[in-house]
């Protein structure tokens, strides 16, 4: 079975770093890994925070802008997300988003970045 795998979440003080990454499973070149979105407590809509193509041409939410970055591995089908000078508003749940076979959209399980003050 295809899927998302992501890792590297955690608790952070404000100002650190962390790094996440996306990887696919299974058939893992059949899913282009696009997209990292976030969804913080008690908001029900997934925030975009950053997207990159195949060309590694990238775009980020204004609130993120010149502290994280996206990555990608094309040899590993991996993306990652290097943050920066995190803030508490920063703590969500972050999913990373592909799509595959016949636009088939994939998410990940979500993995958690706390961001204490």
């Amino acid at each position: 079975q295809v899927q998302l795998v992501e890792s590297g979440g955690g608790l952070v003080q404000a100002g650190g770093s962390l790094r996440l990454s996306c990887a696919a499973s299974g058939s893992i070149f059949s899913i282009d890994i696009k997209r990292w979105y976030r969804q913080a407590p008690g908001k029900q809509q997934r925030e975009l925070v950053a997207s990159i193509t195949s060309d590694g041409i990238t775009n980020y939410a204004d609130s993120v802008k010149g502290r994280f970055t996206i990555s990608r591995d094309n040899a590993k089908n991996t993306v990652y997300l290097q943050m920066n000078s995190l803030r508490p508003e920063d703590s969500a749940v972050y999913y990373c988003y592909g799509v595959g076979v016949f636009s088939r959209s994939y998410w990940g399980q979500g993995t958690q970045v706390t961001v204490s003050s």
